[in-house]
């Protein structure tokens, strides 16, 4: 089942049982995969890898926007925020941990013979590529850094 099923299904569902809150989540998602479809030069379907960019966007927008409402002592905008981050981190792939992400960004750069910090956009790119989706970069990148700068 595709992604936009699996969304088509979960808004029948928040419909139902009147869930407002993750109704408007849903919703956004669907308008963000809609949109990407419909862009210039864009193809009928989107692939697997888009999607995830896409729900990682939509993921980091709602938190961006939850720290500024939180700054701002305005909690319960922060809070439904935060909710509808976690409906959208729902329909991305499961992240990988620390310790995993570990051993892969080490095999990398055993792979690819880096050295120092010199090489780390070296290894960067070819994490990026290899963790794709299964990994947060912020987290891959404090890992490259700590493994490089020994």
């Amino acid at each position: 089942m595709s992604l936009t099923d699996l969304i088509n299904n979960d808004i029948k569902q928040a419909m139902l049982s009147k869930e407002k809150d993750k109704l408007e989540a849903l919703r956004a998602v669907k308008a963000a995969l809609l949109l990407a479809k419909t862009e210039k030069g864009a193809m009928a379907e989107i692939d697997e890898q888009t999607e995830v960019l896409i729900l990682k966007r939509l993921v980091k927008q709602r938190k961006e926007s939850a720290e500024i409402y939180t700054s701002k002592n305005r909690n319960d905008l922060a809070e439904q925020e935060l909710f509808q981050a976690a409906i959208i981190e729902k329909f991305l792939p499961e992240q990988m941990g620390e310790v995993e992400v570990t051993s892969v960004v080490s095999g990398i750069i055993a792979e690819l013979g880096a050295q120092g910090m010199k090489d780390m956009g070296k290894v960067m790119g070819a994490a990026a590529k290899k963790l794709a989706g299964k990994a947060d970069n912020k987290l891959v990148s404090e890992i490259i850094k700590k493994l490089l700068g020994n």
